[in-house]
């Protein structure tokens, strides 16, 4: 329950990022951010916790056998700014750039199969960059092996680049079911 995703709002109800349940519990009880329910009204800790619990609703169990409803979405109190998403070269974003997709045969098989793969082999100094790494499969990424793709006689499906995310896309693209109180916060970006 402490690892569920919640919706960071800034004050102008623009989407800033997404954080744990255990993160936004601490800032709710801290009075950094308020919590929003599903009518859009907002309310502090004390107020969150007297409310009662739906059916959809996750809750994390307190002391004595009472209950707090887990947070979809969190309002921060003073932070105004709007973030440029800043999208960090990370497995799960190349999977998401390149949509859970081989690179070079177009086959999209199971996670586990996938492999992050150096267009410039790391042994010819290919680096580890946005521009220079792909997804492949197992059997793919075997064929290539040291080479080139012009030299394994491979193409890529589309040259490689960086993302460049809003943070509501960043959002959308890394939850794949989001909740549905966060739609009204991320169609607007």
């Amino acid at each position: 329950m402490l690892n569920l995703p919640v919706l960071v709002l800034n004050r102008n109800y623009a989407p800033v990022c997404l954080t744990s349940c255990r993160r936004a519990v601490t800032l709710l009880y801290s009075g950094i951010a308020r919590a929003l329910d599903t009518e859009g009204e907002t309310h502090d800790f004390d107020d969150w916790r007297s409310l009662p619990v739906g059916q959809r609703d996750d809750v994390i169990p307190l002391v004595e056998g009472a209950t707090l409803r887990v947070p979809r979405v969190l309002l921060l109190r003073r932070y105004d700014r709007t973030p440029m998403a800043a999208v960090r070269l990370t497995r799960k974003n190349l999977l998401i750039r390149d949509d859970y997709q081989c690179q070079y045969c177009a086959k999209r098989p199971g996670v586990r199969e996938l492999n992050v793969d150096h267009v410039l082999p790391k042994s010819r100094s290919g680096a580890d960059s946005w521009e220079n790494l792909v997804i492949s499969c197992r059997p793919c990424n075997l064929r290539k092996g040291q080479r080139t793709p012009e030299e394994a006689s491979m193409r890529l499906l589309r040259a490689p680049r960086r993302p460049h995310w809003s943070t509501t896309k960043h959002i959308l693209l890394s939850q794949r079911e989001p909740y549905s109180e966060w739609e009204p916060f991320l169609q607007a970006g």
